[in-house]
């Protein structure tokens, strides 16, 4: 079992709300909402995050997805990374995720992660991803954060085996 990242007494944040959406810990009752965000936009995120993560299969079923969420649901609970799920403000629909872990590589206190359905859902990769980086560093104890695929290459991100 892997140690906890970030120990008491730092409370880990519930997440944050804008006029357009919310942002929460996401949990096994988001998998129906979160594999259709996921497979509806799945050619973008293979071409975000194939080449890192091999995220998300072709043959990705909603068994699995549920699995990939219990899976968040447990490491947030015992503080090893920490997955939230990006709704709108009624909770109706999944617009995307955003992802902290602890970094593999070093130099960074955290490796940062997110991704949208895009604009004609009703929120823009880049919005969300530059509200991510304010929260990041108005409400986490990190100095230096990598967004791998996004400020680094792939091709860049030298993890060590």
């Amino acid at each position: 079992m892997k140690a906890p990242w970030l120990l008491p007494p730092f409370a880990i944040p519930t997440g944050y709300r804008t006029e357009s959406y919310v942002v929460r810990p996401l949990t096994i009752h988001d998998a129906v909402k979160d594999f259709d965000a996921v497979m509806a936009t799945r050619d973008t995120l293979w071409a975000r995050f194939g080449a890192g993560w091999h995220w998300p299969p072709a043959d990705l079923t909603l068994e699995a997805n549920l699995v990939d969420l219990a899976w968040h649901q447990k490491e947030f609970d015992l503080r090893t990374s920490f997955a939230y799920s990006v709704l709108t403000p009624d909770e109706a629909r999944v617009l995307g995720c955003v992802y902290l872990y602890p970094s593999r590589v070093g130099g960074f206190d955290a490796e940062a992660y997110y991704w949208s359905r895009g604009a004609d859902h009703g929120l823009a990769d880049e919005r969300l991803g530059a509200d991510f980086r304010r929260w990041i560093a108005a409400s986490w104890p990190f100095s230096r954060v990598a967004f791998p695929g996004r400020d680094v290459p792939w091709d860049q991100w030298s993890v060590p085996a």
